[in-house]
């Protein structure tokens, strides 16, 4: 499969407890089947508190969160101040359109990690405690009125790996036909 995209990594950021927001590192290491070493949501079984009070062997298809860095620069425009790892995200992207990709793509992040897509970030009312009015920017309607999420994609490790800001990140789209990212 040919690669459709290439971008950098902005930020890399954890945190070992359940904060909404994460500090931003120097760099971080994936682990495979389980996420960023030392942050809150790194296990087999899904880690979001919500979530895993209503199934806690559910398997965690949140282990990575990535984010648009140009979602920064849109919800500024609007008057709001974001910067890397203030919505959670544990990679900041620049240069690839993470919501567009298909369920099932790789992300090939600098020497060795790897990270396959598994959906979208449900975003919630934390949000609008961080920033009043933050959460109605990050959301959009398309020409059919389907609510659009704008917080990021989430993630599974497949291949471990140290990941820094400026680190290089390839796109493998899945075989087969496009696959709308599902919430997670």
């Amino acid at each position: 499969m040919t690669d459709i995209a290439t971008g950098r990594v902005v930020a890399v950021c954890a945190a070992k407890g359940h904060n909404f927001s994460k500090p931003p590192c120097l760099s971080i290491r994936l682990v495979p089947g389980l996420g960023v070493e030392g942050d809150a949501h790194n296990g087999e079984k899904v880690k979001h508190i919500y979530l895993a009070r209503k199934n806690p062997d559910a398997p965690n298809l949140r282990q990575v969160h990535l984010m648009h860095r140009e979602l920064f620069d849109e919800v500024r425009a609007k008057g709001f101040n974001v910067t890397p790892g203030d919505l959670g995200e544990n990679i900041t992207t620049e240069g690839i359109n993470l919501l567009g990709l298909s369920a099932g793509t790789i992300l090939y992040i600098g020497d060795t990690a790897a990270i396959e897509i598994t959906g979208l970030r449900n975003p919630c009312h934390q949000i609008d405690a961080f920033q009043k009015g933050l959460l109605k920017a990050t959301l959009t309607k398309d020409a059919d009125g389907k609510v659009l999420r704008k917080t990021g994609i989430m993630s599974i490790v497949k291949a471990g790996g140290d990941i820094r800001p400026g680190d290089t990140i390839r796109v493998e789209p899945p075989a087969g036909p496009y696959r709308p990212l599902p919430l997670v």
